[in-house]
């Protein structure tokens, strides 16, 4: 098995703990951690250069988890990195007075900023790229939002500065899986076509199937090589990827799975994981 056919398995093996994180928390946004674990994983596996050893390191790549909603996803794969204890965070999530919460916290190891109030992602990481450029560092700074996040203002004017400063130590990353919590992103604010939307505002725009480590990996690379212009990798994504019970359904943005639904989500990623081998 090559690295990216390990990678693909060690996806499916963290949608799993978050089908357990929610289950004992009680909460979570699981179609969006499910459609984003594959750029997650691909980012903290492959990508940045960013891990417990380094966080300190002013010359550390920087990563905010702008659509904050999809915690359980992020909180996997930074206790799948050694930020922290894996069984920890799956045995307190989502409880009182726990320190992980439903959004990303800044107090816990490997993570930049707290998020969640969406449309901030994208101009907080433009500071951030700008800082390095500013301080002559060669970090990369990367940032995931959801698609149903775009319709914050926010974020275009992160775009048009990004643009304007070609800020080409900056990736951004849309979770394109085309649905939110209230339903088709189509249908609550119509954003088609993504790809032109970002070129005109002066970005290199990639467009891959999220869903696909590989394509993810390779898109990383050809954003590295850009010169004089951020990039956007439009990530084209399933909501729920990884079991029929939640794939494509907006009633899944936020949900508790009962028993029986957690077990067939269960059996599903273990089927999908399987035919990798």
């Amino acid at each position: 098995m090559n690295e990216i056919q390990e990678l693909k398995v060690l996806a499916y093996d963290l949608r799993k703990k978050v089908v357990e994180m929610i289950v004992e928390g009680g909460g979570g946004h699981i179609g969006g951690d499910m459609s984003v674990m594959d750029i997650l994983v691909s980012l903290y596996f492959k990508v940045m250069n960013i891990s417990p050893e380094n966080q300190d390191d002013p010359n550390r790549d920087r990563f905010v988890m702008s659509k904050g909603h999809s915690v359980e996803a992020y909180y996997a794969v930074l206790a799948q990195k050694g930020f922290f204890p894996m069984e920890e965070v799956i045995s307190q999530f989502s409880k009182f007075g726990t320190k992980y919460i439903g959004h990303p916290n800044n107090k816990l190891p490997g993570i930049e900023m707290n998020s969640g109030s969406l449309g901030h992602g994208l101009p907080v990481c433009v500071g951030m790229a700008l800082a390095g450029r500013m301080d002559k560092r060669d970090y990369r700074v990367y940032t995931v939002m959801g698609d149903g996040e775009l319709a914050e203002g926010s974020v275009w004017e992160g775009a048009m500065a990004a643009g304007h400063y070609r800020l080409d130590n900056l990736c951004a990353i849309v979770d394109r899986n085309r649905l939110q919590i209230s339903g088709s992103t189509e249908d609550v604010m119509h954003h088609d076509s993504q790809e032109e939307r970002w070129y005109s505002f002066g970005w290199n725009v990639l467009s891959v199937n999220g869903n696909d480590i590989g394509e993810l990996c390779d898109a990383f690379e050809l954003a590295k090589g850009c010169k004089g212009r951020p990039t956007v990798i439009i990530a084209n994504t399933t909501k729920g990827c990884g079991s029929a019970v939640m794939e494509n359904k907006a009633a899944w943005h936020h949900k508790v799975p009962t028993p029986e639904e957690a077990g067939q989500i269960m059996r599903d990623l273990d089927a999908r994981k399987e035919a990798l081998s």
